[in-house]
């Protein structure tokens, strides 16, 4: 009888655990979380050109499939889509910010003025004055 009891209880537990069949399994929005973590890495990282350009690239797009993805209704997570999408982008513009600053001030005529001058120096004493005169240059 105890052993009946037992059958009849294991019986019942493992009925317990199996899903109905008439359910559908949980939908999940993997793009959508990786956008977010693409999105705050790019963020952290924005003054790097791997950092900002190329993850926030990545943030973005994934985002964008993620987004169109929750609205047809085929995944949830759709705002966490779009603020991955949102911190890529804003992560991927100041990147591009930070890299035309930085092209444009290697391109100046001043920068190549104080390069030639450090690289005609003979002593310290010649490039601390070349970088006293670059400094004069570029805050007039």
């Amino acid at each position: 009888m105890v052993q009946m009891s037992v059958a009849g209880s294991s019986q019942e537990s493992s009925e317990s655990w199996q899903q109905p069949s008439g359910t559908v399994p949980a939908r999940k929005n993997a793009l959508a979380v990786v956008a977010l973590i693409l999105g705050i890495v790019a963020c952290v990282l924005f003054w790097t050109v791997i950092g900002g350009i190329l993850i926030g690239l990545i943030a973005v797009v994934l985002g964008i499939i993620a987004a169109v993805k929750a609205r047809k209704g085929r995944a949830p997570h759709h705002a966490m889509a779009i603020i991955g999408a949102v911190l890529g982008a804003l992560a991927l513009i100041a990147s591009v910010i930070i890299v035309a600053v930085g092209v444009s001030i290697l391109n100046s005529s001043e920068f190549k003025n104080f390069n030639d001058c450090v690289q005609h120096a003979n002593s310290q004493a010649a490039r601390d004055q070349c970088t006293k005169d670059f400094k004069q240059d570029a805050t007039n």
